[in-house]
C-alpha cells in the first residue's frame, strides 16, 4: 500500500486527469470535506466526486499544480496552485455563478487526514476573495449570483 503523501499527490494527478471514480474510490465512506472559508461540507465518496467536479466544470481547462508536501503520520498537508478559465458555471454556498471567461490563478491549501489508505477528512483552506476579484465580481455580487 502507498504512504499517505503518495496517496495524497495521487489525488491531485487525478484531479488533473478528471478521474473522479479513482478520487472517491479514495474517500473513507463516513469522511468528510469541509471548505472551511464557508464552512461547506461534503460527505463520503458522492460528496468528494461532486466537490471535484464542480470545480472542474467551472474551470474546464484547469490544472492543479502541487507546491508543497508536509506529512506527518495521519496528516498530510498540501499547498497547491490552482490555475484556469471560468468558462462554466461555478457552484458556491453562496449561489451559482455564471462563466465570466476570466483565467483565474488560486493557492490553496488541504489538510488531509488519512485511515485504512483513504481520506477521512479532507479541510480545505483558500482565498475566496481573491477568487472573486479574479472572477470581477464584488462582495455584493457574489452573494446574490444566481
Amino acid at each position: 500500500m502507498a504512504d499517505n503523501t503518495e496517496l495524497a499527490r495521487s489525488l491531485y494527478e487525478a484531479w488533473n486527469n478528471r478521474d473522479f471514480d479513482y478520487m472517491s474510490e479514495r474517500m473513507a465512506s463516513d469522511g468528510t470535506i469541509t471548505v472551511v472559508g464557508s464552512g461547506q461540507t461534503l460527505q463520503g465518496p458522492e460528496g468528494a466526486r461532486q466537490y471535484n467536479m464542480s470545480w472542474a466544470e467551472a474551470f474546464p481547462d484547469g490544472r492543479i499544480t502541487v507546491d508543497n508536501v508536509i506529512s506527518q503520520g495521519d496528516r498530510v498537508v498540501v499547498e497547491f496552485t490552482g490555475q484556469g478559465t471560468h468558462t462554466g458555471t461555478l457552484s458556491s454556498p453562496a449561489g451559482s455563478i455564471s462563466a465570466t471567461g476570466r483565467s483565474v490563478t488560486l493557492h490553496l491549501c488541504d489538510v488531509l487526514e488519512f485511515a485504512d489508505g483513504k481520506v477521512n477528512t479532507q479541510r480545505t483552506y483558500f482565498d475566496s476573495g481573491a477568487l472573486m476579484a479574479q472572477l470581477g465580481m464584488t462582495a455584493g455580487q457574489a452573494a446574490t449570483a444566481q
